[in-house]
């Protein structure tokens, strides 16, 4: 068993057992709160009261211009608030946990949460139609139905769910209150930082802090859906591994003996023997036929070995003809003499 960190990262053997939040009673005391908070800043900014004055006040505070150090630290800051990069960022964690644990719920709840921040962050933003500061056209005005997008923030909203989320599937405790701190700083950091911008006002990000809030409390009601999800996904992968090896033929076993292919170098050879043994020369003596008859059956015997091994043949040592009794060597000519006979010298010619 590894006991080091790298333990972590391992997948696990089997899914655990992750028990889903459920929709108690302090659950609902905080969304119903919530709701409170949210309708009543859309009310407020609605009768241009006190929060409108606030927000003119503010903006023309103008904090870009009170502190222009910190201009180039919070322009990257604000990313951390935009919808596709910090969208990519937990979905590759969540992923991996998913991977490890062998489960979809993770990137199903982000699926989920995300797609309520779209739905219901995006209508009240198009509904409302509120200008940005820096398209403000009256001074004290609400700036409320004139063709903008800002009222909620979508910047404040999004880090408060991206972030949120991984608090809100976190397995202890522990790291629930830690993971649970840090979305809220970093959601706290980007609503402030679009005020300082002034690419929204001060309403616009108490709103998008509710909105993502409320999103976030309400996810456990579709916690049912996304376990019917996630095993019809599961379903689904099933069919699609049980068609596969449906569709794949099964190689049946085959008995007996199978024709093999021979290189063209042994199969020339083969015929050569064949060639050979059909039509052998006529022996002169019974000699000759008998050593003629061992090398047509060694012949033979080679070729059907080698197409027998299947590219492998073993050429075996032919076995030198056996001679009979006597000598095979036809009778001299009594007029050639003797090889080992000396010739009487030549005679020399010349001086």
């Amino acid at each position: 068993m590894r006991t080091d960190i790298f333990a972590r990262l391992d997948r696990e053997p089997e899914p655990p057992k992750i028990v889903a939040p459920r929709m108690s009673r302090h659950r609902i005391a905080l969304f119903g709160g919530t709701l409170a908070f949210y309708l009543a800043i859309v009310f407020a900014v609605l009768v241009t009261s006190w929060l409108v004055a606030l927000d003119w006040k503010v903006m023309l505070f103008r904090p870009y211009q009170q502190w222009p150090e910190l201009h180039a630290f919070l322009d990257y800051y604000v990313v951390l608030g935009q919808r596709g990069p910090t969208a990519v960022m937990v979905a590759c964690w969540l992923g991996w946990r998913s991977w490890r644990q062998h489960t979809l719920r993770p990137l199903l709840v982000l699926g989920t949460a995300l797609l309520l921040l779209n739905v219901t962050v995006g209508a009240v933003k198009l509904g409302l139609g509120r200008l940005g500061p820096h398209y403000a056209t009256q001074i004290g005005s609400a700036e409320m139905f004139a063709g903008g997008d800002i009222f909620p923030s979508g910047h404040t909203a999004n880090a408060v769910v991206t972030w949120g989320i991984l608090a809100y599937l976190a397995t202890t405790p522990r790291a629930r209150r830690y993971l649970s701190a840090l979305s809220a700083t970093v959601s706290l950091g980007v609503g402030l930082t679009t005020v300082y911008i002034g690419t929204h006002w001060l309403s616009d990000v108490l709103l998008g802090w509710a909105a993502g809030l409320l999103i976030l409390l309400a996810l456990p009601w579709f916690e049912p859906l996304i376990a019917r999800t996630e095993s019809w996904i599961f379903d689904l992968r099933e069919q699609w591994r049980a068609r596969r090896r449906s569709v794949r033929p099964a190689l049946a076993p085959q008995d007996g003996p199978q024709p093999v292919l021979l290189p063209q170098s042994i199969a020339g050879e083969g015929a050569a023997f064949a060639g050979t043994a059909a039509t052998p020369a006529a022996p002169a003596t019974a000699a000759a036929q008998m050593a003629t008859g061992v090398a047509t059956a060694t012949a033979t015997a080679t070729a059907t070995g080698a197409r027998a091994r299947a590219h492998t043949p073993t050429v075996c040592p032919e076995r030198p003809p056996v001679a009979p009794a006597g000598s095979r060597r036809p009778p001299q000519h009594p007029d050639h003499g003797s090889r080992t006979t000396a010739s009487p010298a030549r005679p020399m010619t010349g001086g």
